[in-house]
């Protein structure tokens, strides 16, 4: 499943179809139009290529001004999709960067994303992005991609309630959320030192930089955790927060479902 869900890149990481998985009723999500990644400044032309093929028609960055400003996406000469991003910049936006501050063990790596994920179904910068997202899958016209980052935490989160939305369970959540170690490269870049130019992870070692650029099922678990206390259900925050309601999350599910 992980050779023919992950598109293999050079220079794009953690992309991969997210859809596959058992959702509700039996049915399965279809696959070839639900993708997520992460960022795509170090695309090669080939995976610029790799991309267009998708035929994706909206790319949703969850990356704040700054982090796009740094870290321009590269795009095909041929690239018509419609980019969406957030406007505005506010404090704390990539989580792993942020969870990086004065942090020098792999245990308080750890503590820190942990705490991050207690908020991040709440985050101004984060919320009004998830409700554009579901607005973009309802219309359903076209592959979409979700990237940030890493692909991951803001990303992962995303995925994880559109997954929700169409039935997944969330075993399986949890089974896609935690393919991002490997699709990711994560083993491969650590050994090879590529986070040692970056001025927040040069002086870690690499059991906290897997802390904080990996994922562990304690991270997401507590964001659908923190999710539940809140509202009693993660369907009441879906309804509450982000506007699906269960008419709209049966469009979802018309579209998105295949017998």
């Amino acid at each position: 499943m992980t050779d023919l869900r992950v598109l293999p890149l050079a220079g794009v990481h953690n992309f991969r179809d997210y859809g596959g998985y058992h959702g509700a009723d039996g049915a399965r999500l279809k696959t070839g139009l639900l993708w997520r990644s992460a960022q795509h400044g170090d695309a090669s032309d080939a995976d610029l290529q790799a991309i267009h093929d998708l035929g994706i028609a909206h790319v949703i960055d969850l990356r704040g001004p700054s982090e796009r400003e740094r870290k321009p996406c590269r795009r095909h000469d041929e690239f018509s999709a419609n980019v969406w991003t957030y406007p505005e910049e506010t404090a704390g936006l990539a989580l792993h960067s942020e969870a990086a501050d004065g942090v020098v063990s792999a245990a308080e790596a750890r503590a820190a994303m942990i705490r991050l994920y207690e908020g991040i179904a709440f985050r101004d910068n984060l919320v009004p992005m998830l409700r554009l997202y579901f607005e973009l899958l309802l219309r359903a016209d076209g592959p979409s991609l979700v990237h940030c980052v890493a692909g991951k935490d803001r990303t992962g989160f995303a995925v994880a309630m559109a997954q929700y939305a169409l039935g997944v369970s969330r075993g399986a959540i949890l089974e896609d959320y935690l393919l991002t170690n490997a699709a990711s490269k994560l083993e491969d870049r650590i050994a090879a030192e590529a986070f040692k130019d970056h001025p927040k992870y040069a002086a870690l070692d690499p059991a906290t930089v897997r802390a904080l650029w990996g994922v562990e099922a304690d991270y997401l678990n507590t964001a659908l955790d923190a999710v539940e206390a809140r509202h009693g259900t993660i369907d009441a925050y879906l309804e509450a927060v982000l506007g699906i309601d269960a008419a709209r999350r049966d469009a979802l599910r018309g579209h998105y479902l295949v017998s």
